[in-house]
């Protein structure tokens, strides 16, 4: 039945047209008018007609532009009509009264009947309405009051098509209607995309043991997590789940919970950086129990010494895993995890999975899939995709965040570097994050200052490069560089503040000196969004993002989540040219990652979810994934009852 209701959907009216007679000769109103008429001029090839409305028993006017000779012949002279239009009333001084005038009406012999109009050329009613009956729609499974509203839009009532005039446009619940059914269409194809597999294995791990080892509490919704994960693990259908947290919730204790669950088959789990990769293996060595072995796998081992390291019950690596296909035998392989999921692409992940994927007797086996993420996805998005993957969402903090942000520009800087001396002064550590590594080549038209010998208050001045075109000539430069990149930038923190590292995402020993600023207690770090993921540091207390208007809100959130990691009070400044951004404003009220992911999707919508070719925009006519999670709700709930009444 939902092809019925795609097909309504695809054909939704663009306007309708009453047939049925004017009640009042008011301006705006629209309808037909039986009228004689009485005489007619031509001026500047437009046909001006004076007519007598029969049932008002006053004279009109009707006023045909661009008029062609066959006009003559419908309006003759003494001949009784029904004209079809909408009046205006027109104030005629040699009157000194409002006539009521219809422009270019039409004329029909067609009356008391709405006329429903069709965007696609070539729709005809009859072929659209014979598609969709009141019987039919209830048989699709809609709610009652969804299917009255939408076959009233295809055979409309006078009283609708007057709601239709009044609103200028669909009534609520027609409008309703038709996102419940757009939306009742979408998820019923999502499920059909949606395929079962046996999984290679049925788990029976506990984590009891595993649980009682560690030493601090787990929070409530991480216990709920491995609870469902334990249920996936345990079937016989390999499971593909979304476990969604927000920075710092604890999403490593449930990886980890997840291999002992797996055990005493094996398991794998990709990370998009090797110091997210090698920090998980530390944390693995640190709480799995010792019977559980643990090999690490990146670019930087030797091929030579792969084949050893993927022997292990636990392997962990990144995408380097990928390239060990040939090394080694994945047939005890029950589960494989990645970290950080958004950062790879479709591809990779069902390549890892593929490479897990077993045969028997010409029976696809596949392992389990979990994919942890802390980027969260807006709850409606979520409900949707739930059609096609399972999710799990952790939104208990072990630590309360205690971060407050502020959104800060060039007048701001000495409170700043006040703020700034005073963490390093408690021992605590401090990130700057710039939005480029380098500007030289794009500076080359620009008449700069020196950057390599200032003070406070000059490099205050030059943060903002709008501040270096060339003052001392009376032409303006064609092009600026708003914010100062992270080479410019290292010259003033590395000559005012001691213990100040820096690197980026292509500096080749970025772990190791994301490693050192960690373990040697380092004042200052200088760095890209690179940060973003993949690094601990318990002692960060500040973080300042310079061009933070250029950053997607998840981004923002990433970095901001680099801070109070362990509950400490942190600040996060957002350093902008643009101080009154609503954007901006908005993010620093929350500390949410839900609540940031809903903001984020109120800004670029969804994309194509069913698909995946459209990463943003609208992929609904009426539907709107912001703003209708009720009317999501209802169509999930009745997709729901549908499914367990068959069942």
């Amino acid at each position: 039945m939902h092809s019925i209701l795609a097909y309504c959907l695809d054909n939704i009216p663009k306007s309708y047209e009453s047939t049925y007679p004017i009640d009042l000769l008011s301006d705006g109103k629209s309808g037909s008018l039986e009228v004689k008429i009485l005489n007619k001029r031509y001026y500047n090839n437009t046909l001006f007609i004076e007519a007598f409305a029969l049932s008002f028993n006053t004279t009109i006017r009707i006023i045909i532009f661009n008029a062609r000779p066959y006009h003559s012949q419908i309006f003759r002279n003494d001949r009784t009509i029904f004209i079809v239009g909408t009046i205006e009333l027109y104030f005629e001084k040699t009157m000194n009264c409002y006539i009521p005038t219809f422009i270019n009406p039409k004329v029909t012999t067609n009356i008391n009947t709405i006329v429903v109009k069709f965007k696609k050329k070539g729709a005809k009613l009859s072929a659209i309405q014979s598609k969709i009956t009141y019987q039919i729609l209830k048989d699709s499974k809609i709610p009652e009051q969804y299917a009255k509203a939408l076959h009233e839009i295809f055979y409309p009532t006078f009283e609708f098509f007057q709601d239709y005039h009044k609103s200028k446009g669909f009534p609520k619940k027609h409008i309703d209607a038709i996102k419940f059914c757009e939306i009742f269409v979408y998820i019923q194809r999502l499920q059909k995309k949606k395929k079962y597999f046996t999984s290679k294995f049925q788990c029976k791990g506990q984590t009891d043991d595993f649980i009682r080892s560690l030493p601090f509490t787990l929070t409530k919704a991480q216990y709920n997590a491995i609870q469902e994960i334990q249920k996936d693990l345990y079937s016989s259908t390999a499971c593909r789940r979304i476990i969604m947290g927000d920075v710092g919730c604890g999403k490593t204790i449930v990886i980890l919970a997840s291999v002992v669950l797996a055990y005493p088959y094996k398991s794998m789990l990709m990370a998009p950086t090797t110091i997210l990769a090698k920090q998980l293996y530390e944390e693995a060595k640190k709480y799995l129990p010792s019977f559980i072995t643990i090999s690490c796998i990146t670019s930087t081992n030797s091929k030579k010494d792969s084949h050893i390291l993927l022997q292990g019950d636990f392997v962990i690596g990144t995408q380097a895993l990928l390239f060990r296909q040939a090394q080694a035998n994945f047939d005890d392989f029950a589960l494989v995890m990645t970290d950080e999921q958004h950062r790879f692409g479709t591809n990779t992940r069902l390549q890892l999975e593929k490479m897990l994927t077993s045969t028997d007797n010409d029976r696809t086996k596949k392992p389990h899939h979990l994919q942890f993420s802390a980027t969260p996805i807006p709850r409606t998005m979520a409900m949707i995709q739930s059609n096609l993957i399972n999710f799990t969402f952790i939104k208990d903090l072990p630590f309360k965040k205690d971060i407050q942000t502020y959104i800060i520009n060039k007048s701001h800087f000495p409170d700043l570097i006040a703020h700034i001396k005073g963490e390093i002064a408690k021992n605590y550590q401090i990130a700057i994050i710039y939005p480029l590594i380098d500007d030289t080549q794009k500076l080359e038209h620009e008449n700069t200052v020196n950057l390599f010998n200032m003070n406070t208050a000059e490099y205050q001045s030059t943060m903002d490069y709008a501040y270096t075109i060339r003052h001392n000539q009376n032409t303006t430069s064609s092009h600026k560089i708003p914010y100062m990149s992270l080479k410019q930038g290292e010259q003033y923190w590395q000559k005012n503040f001691s213990n100040v590292f820096s690197t980026h995402g292509k500096d080749k020993d970025k772990d190791e000196i994301l490693a050192q600023f960690a373990n040697t207690k380092g004042s200052i770090l200088l760095a890209t969004t690179m940060i973003e993921v993949g690094i601990s540091l318990p002692n960060l207390t500040t973080i300042v993002i310079v061009g933070a208007e250029r950053l997607g809100l998840a981004s923002l959130h990433q970095l901001r989540g680099r801070v109070s990691r362990n509950g400490l009070k942190g600040y996060c400044y957002l350093y902008t040219h643009h101080i009154q951004n609503e954007r901006l404003n908005r993010f620093a009220q929350t500390l949410s990652g839900f609540d940031i992911a809903e903001l984020d999707l109120e800004y670029r919508n969804s994309g194509d979810l069913l698909d995946g070719t459209i990463q943003s925009g609208n992929n609904f006519n009426f539907f709107n994934i912001a703003e209708d999670s009720v009317i999501l709700q209802e169509a999930q709930e009745c997709i729901t009852a549908h499914c367990n009444k068959n069942s």
